[in-house]
């Protein structure tokens, strides 16, 4: 116990030891005049606390002081750039001195601007240079200098900064070097860890025509580049601008090489992201290429692509996708145990629960219809209903029905129980009953012309036109002001095909669009 006492203490005491020797070394400055320097200013850049000592002075904005240090310095700025502290008095000199005397130090390191981008130190000055260039003749020093090697700095760890400095500070038209370089080397840079970062930030820095400069070189490599580590994130970017003028070509270029680039780690999200934001009748080529049950087959066994299949469930039309399912249905069962044959399956069934719910609510509202407007029930053409008996027993509460026009009642449908209060029906015209046609308690016609109101005609059929000004039309039961439609329709209703309220029931197409406020405007329908 006393030996590790004994050791925190002499450790503790060689701390104190250097303590007061650094603090001797930072005091040296500390109020010293700069010109008790003169001659010594060089070796001070390279040293800790001389070199904080002389960046305090050159903020002090002393024109005598900065006369001084840049008089002792500028000739050594080449090493000083990319020395470890020598480089924070360059960055600092940069900032405060004037025009010719940045212009001076411009021409003095252009030579070796590029080795000195690539060098850790060295970045940091560069940058801090670029961004106080004040005169065209500086920036096209600088231009000059890195114009051949644009594409070896991209592609460096340190140097890439510097070229992304110049995207920031510098006008477009000095910056068109740059984009000339990568539209010339478009896969190297865009295929590299840090290329692909700064052609990124080129396209956001990019005028309109740089931008296409730039696009267009993507666009045409496209194929190789959706299948690289890095270059995959060029073309999504792209993708991202959300521009037609760019995204269209470029998505089209995967036209024929859809599944191919889908089982593909990198490409395959590229294909899942061209399908979300490709314009419909792109979509529709993209998709296209799967509705084959031997690729469907690979695919959906396949780690990557099985999520392209599923981003195409969700974003395809309805034929498509009902094109997509009926192929993926039968290939189910072999991939049931595997995740993301789950997943699909999942994802089919809640499809349609879904759909089922939404039909479902849809015809429970049904129940309590009252005042009905502008129910568009526009070419109701219910098939194959001959020889069914409906026994309905519906209270409709329907007033204000103008402009029933075309009804036809197919043969052999007996109507029993049909009970409605129909009040104020004008300009009825054209209820055709074919043959045989059994309407059973229709009559007791009030207030209104009755227009052969008892249709028992078994042979022939009878045209009921121009059925105008019908007032309170009780065709059975009493059936007023078409509250609670309550629709218990008994009987044996088969080969109902069709779309009611675009729901597919088999035997009804085209129930059009309900609006639950008044029956206005009947459109012809034809019980057929």
């Amino acid at each position: 116990m006393q030996q590790q006492q004994q050791q925190q203490q002499q450790q503790a005491g060689k701390g104190n030891q250097k303590r007061p020797a650094a603090d001797v070394e930072a005091n040296r400055f500390a109020g010293a005049p700069l010109e008790g320097f003169i001659g010594q200013i060089y070796a001070l850049c390279k040293d800790q606390h001389g070199c904080r000592y002389l960046q305090k002075k050159l903020e002090e904005q002393n024109e005598k002081y900065l006369t001084i240090i840049f008089g002792e310095v500028f000739g050594h700025f080449v090493e000083l750039m990319t020395d470890p502290f020598g480089n924070y008095l360059c960055q600092k000199l940069l900032e405060y001195c004037g025009d010719e005397q940045r212009t001076v130090i411009v021409e003095t390191v252009a030579p070796e601007l590029v080795n000195i981008s690539l060098n850790m130190h060295g970045t940091r000055a560069v940058q801090k240079m670029i961004e106080f260039l004040s005169t065209p003749q500086q920036i096209a020093i600088v231009v000059v200098a890195l114009n051949p090697s644009v594409v070896t700095l991209i592609k460096d760890l340190n140097g890439n900064h510097v070229i992304q400095k110049c995207l920031n500070r510098l006008a477009s038209e000095d910056n068109q070097f740059i984009y000339n370089a990568i539209s010339a080397h478009c896969v190297e840079v865009a295929t590299h860890r840090h290329g692909c970062c700064v052609l990124q930030r080129c396209i956001d820095h990019a005028s309109v025509s740089q931008k296409i400069q730039l696009v267009r070189e993507i666009t045409y490599n496209a194929l190789t580049l959706v299948q690289d580590p890095f270059g995959n994130y060029v073309v999504q970017y792209v993708l991202d601008l959300a521009d037609s003028r760019f995204t269209d070509s470029l998505i089209r270029r995967f036209i024929g090489n859809v599944c191919a680039l889908s089982v593909q780690k990198f490409s395959s999200n590229v294909m899942e992201k061209c399908i979300r934001v490709a314009e419909p009748d792109t979509r529709k080529f993209l998709i296209e290429e799967m509705i084959n049950k031997t690729r469907l087959d690979k695919l959906l066994r396949d780690s990557y692509a099985n999520y392209v299949v599923q981003t195409s469930l969700d974003f395809a039309d309805p034929i498509q996708r009902t094109q997509l399912v009926e192929c993926i249905r039968p290939l189910l069962p072999a991939i049931r145990n595997t995740p993301y044959g789950k997943r699909i399956q999942s994802k089919l069934h809640r499809d349609q629960m879904s759909s089922m719910n939404q039909l479902n609510h849809h015809l429970n509202g049904m129940g309590g219809m009252g005042a009905m407007n502008g129910m568009g029930m526009n070419g109701l053409n219910m098939q194959g209903m001959n020889g069914m008996g409906m026994s309905m027993g519906m209270n409709m509460g329907m007033g204000t029905m103008n402009g029933m026009n075309g009804m036809s009642m197919p043969n052999n449908l007996a109507m029993n129980n049909m009970t409605m209060n129909m009040g104020g029906m004008n300009g009825m015209n054209g209820l055709h009953s074919n043959s045989n046609n059994n309407n059973n308690n229709n009559n007791n016609n009030n207030g209104g012309n009755q227009a052969n109101s008892n249709l028992n005609n078994s042979s022939s059929s009878s045209n009921m036109a121009h059925m105008s000004n019908m007032a309170s039309m009780n065709m059975g039961p009493n059936m007023a002001n078409m509250n609670g439609m309550n629709g218990n329709m008994m009987g044996n209703m088969n080969n109902m095909n069709g779309n009611m309220m675009g729901f597919g029931f088999p035997g009804m197409n085209h129930f059009g669009n309900v609006g639950m406020i008044g029956m206005n405007d009947y459109n012809p329908y034809g019980y057929m």
